[in-house]
């Protein structure tokens, strides 16, 4: 993906807080606004959406197996054995 170059102003108490928390995560300033702007569109969300039906769907027999079509525990769980 190309990237575009964007110059902001922010107080020095909002950079050395931009600075610290990316450091914290042990990433650069310019990843963590990323990520904060990609969580604020819902972006990080969708994606975290799409795994979980992807793997639903991938493991779709082992649930059915396990918890039955209506959802409910099969006996072997309700029994603690698996």
């Amino acid at each position: 993906m190309a990237k575009t170059q964007l110059n902001v102003r922010v107080d020095e108490g909002t950079a050395r807080a931009a600075r610290e928390r990316a450091l914290a995560r042990g990433m650069s300033v310019n990843r963590y606004i990323e990520e904060l702007v990609r969580k604020d569109t819902g972006e990080v969300g969708h994606t975290f959406v799409e795994a979980a039906a992807d793997f639903m769907k991938q493991y779709e027999s082992v649930f059915a197996e396990e918890f039955g079509p209506d959802g409910a525990p099969s006996d072997r769980t309700r029994e603690g054995r698996h």
